[in-house]
């Protein structure tokens, strides 16, 4: 229901600021999907899934730049290459205990935003990659990524209600527990990371097509992307299925009510508002409901 309505909102939506703000907000849904699957579900934290989205991103970018083909094709290939790049990285983590695999997903995103920094003559360093936007609406925008966010939430449905979802919850739970029942943990950590960094990865990709333009600061970004998805997690409700969609709606609008009434100091009140929304909601809106329900 709340799908139909939002396919049929741009029919009478036609103001193409409201219209990039829900594009902006079903992106996000599908960054928050991606990284509550993996952390929410599987307990695996990330603090640089901006690895996988400025991989995409790049992906598209440099299948236009030097093969000459349209970008789109990055939509496929972004995701696939973000899970090339996931797979080592669950390999060595993965096996160990503590935090090293968040730690080393914020290495990750500062290692390769530092490559593409410099490695000029393949990204084009800090000067970015720049292409022309196939369609001048944002309408078929709109449609793509909001059939995208849908089938990343199918798909976390459908994983919640499997057996995959259970071992998912059981090693996010306790994972000695979970091994004394033979499940191969450290397999289904790395299924959960490579779904988590395919979804990424496609946003990415739609990011790049969607905009126009991408530099190594923007896509690799740690607050711009890697905190901003862990607060949409955080605040909608981790480890629940709408509780990222409720967040990137209430992060994006939020975000664009402060910043376009406060300008420089909007990151200041933003933190303050996360901050208070931790403290009062700690299950984050989802989970408040919930509370509600059962009370």
């Amino acid at each position: 229901m709340v799908f139909a309505l939002a396919f049929l909102l741009p029919l009478f939506l036609k103001d193409s600021y409201f219209r990039h703000i829900l594009i902006m907000v079903f992106m996000w849904i599908v960054l928050g999907v991606a990284w509550n699957l993996l952390a929410g579900y599987t307990g695996q934290v990330s603090f640089g899934h901006a690895s996988f989205f400025g991989v995409g991103a790049y992906t598209a970018g440099i299948i236009f730049k030097h093969l000459g083909m349209s970008p789109w094709y990055g939509m496929v290939g972004g995701g696939l290459i973000a899970v090339l790049f996931a797979i080592p990285m669950g390999l060595v983590c993965f096996r160990l205990r503590g935090p090293y695999f968040a730690l080393a997903m914020l290495a990750l995103a500062e290692v390769l935003r530092l490559i593409t920094t410099n490695w000029v003559g393949f990204t084009n360093g800090m000067v970015g990659i720049l292409i022309i936007p196939t369609f001048r609406s944002k309408l078929p925008y709109y449609y793509l990524i909001a059939a995208l966010a849908l089938v990343s939430l199918l798909t976390v449905m459908r994983i919640a209600g499997s057996k995959l979802g259970y071992w998912f919850l059981a090693i996010r739970e306790d994972q000695d527990a979970a091994e004394s029942m033979g499940v191969p943990t450290t397999r289904y950590k790395m299924l959960s990371l490579c779904i988590s960094a395919f979804f990424t990865g496609v946003a990415g990709s739609f990011y790049l097509n969607y905009m126009g333009f991408i530099d190594p600061s923007i896509v690799f970004s740690l607050p711009d992307i890697s905190i901003m998805v862990i607060l949409v997690a955080i605040i909608g409700g981790v480890g629940t299925i709408w509780g990222p969609a409720l967040g990137a709606f209430i992060m994006v609008v939020l975000s664009e009510i402060v910043r376009s009434n406060i300008g420089e100091t909007h990151l200041l009140v933003m933190g303050v508002l996360v901050v208070a929304i931790i403290i009062f909601l700690p299950q984050g809106v989802t989970g408040w409901r919930l509370l509600r329900r059962r009370v």
